[in-house]
């Protein structure tokens, strides 16, 4: 009976601190406002966001977009954004720093950009035997610019450009090289063509 007792007893005590275990997360900053005009068909490198493990219990989190149901702004699609990481670890109290890179292509429309840029854990915190998914995200807000057909090719070529540096600027030093060696031994042909072509007329003169 005494250990029937304690063991009740151990038992009122451990289950306030079962029952306060929760899961939590919360973002670093409330907006992000990309002040300068887009471009389409470049790539650019948002604020990053910190995420944040506000509850008591371990979990993987995650980043991703979501939108308000009635925005007057446009919805950027989610395949323009690209996270880093996209997933990761944090223990209670930890946080972690994303890097956000926005992809615009050729083809978009001008306007107002609306999103919510959302962490949220993938473990889900239980109340009683209801699952209850919990979220934290920052308003993003950005402007793309009207343009003419050749501008966003000219703004994709230079993303593409730039990324793949070194290697673009290797192939166009030996693009260059090879033009140079082309029109060298065309000139240098026409040259020899020329000066034999006047001695041939200068023989025949003084025949």
């Amino acid at each position: 009976m005494k250990k029937i007792l304690i063991g009740l007893f151990l038992l009122i005590l451990l289950s306030p601190h079962i029952a306060s275990a929760r899961i939590g997360v919360g973002v670093g900053t409330g907006k992000i406002y990309v002040e300068d005009v887009l471009k389409a068909g470049m790539s650019y490198n948002l604020p990053s966001l910190t995420v944040l493990n506000t509850g008591d219990e371990p979990s993987n989190y995650t980043v991703g977009l979501a939108y308000h149901r009635d925005q007057p702004e446009m919805a950027p699609p989610k395949e323009w954004f690209s996270f880093s990481p996209e997933e990761f670890y944090l223990e209670p109290g930890e946080a972690r720093t994303v890097e956000i890179k926005l992809n615009l292509p050729l083809k978009t429309r001008y306007g107002d950009y609306f999103a919510y840029l959302e962490g949220k854990p993938t473990k889900k915190a239980q109340s009683g035997s209801t699952s209850i998914g919990v979220a934290a995200a920052a308003k993003l807000y950005f402007t793309i610019a009207p343009s003419n057909f050749l501008e966003p090719i000219y703004y994709k070529t230079i993303a593409i450009w730039t990324a793949w540096m070194p290697w673009t600027n290797i192939f166009a030093a030996l693009l260059f090289t090879g033009i140079a060696l082309i029109l060298f031994k065309r000139f240098f042909k026409i040259q020899i063509n020329i000066k034999g072509k006047d001695r041939t007329e200068e023989k025949i003169k003084s025949e």
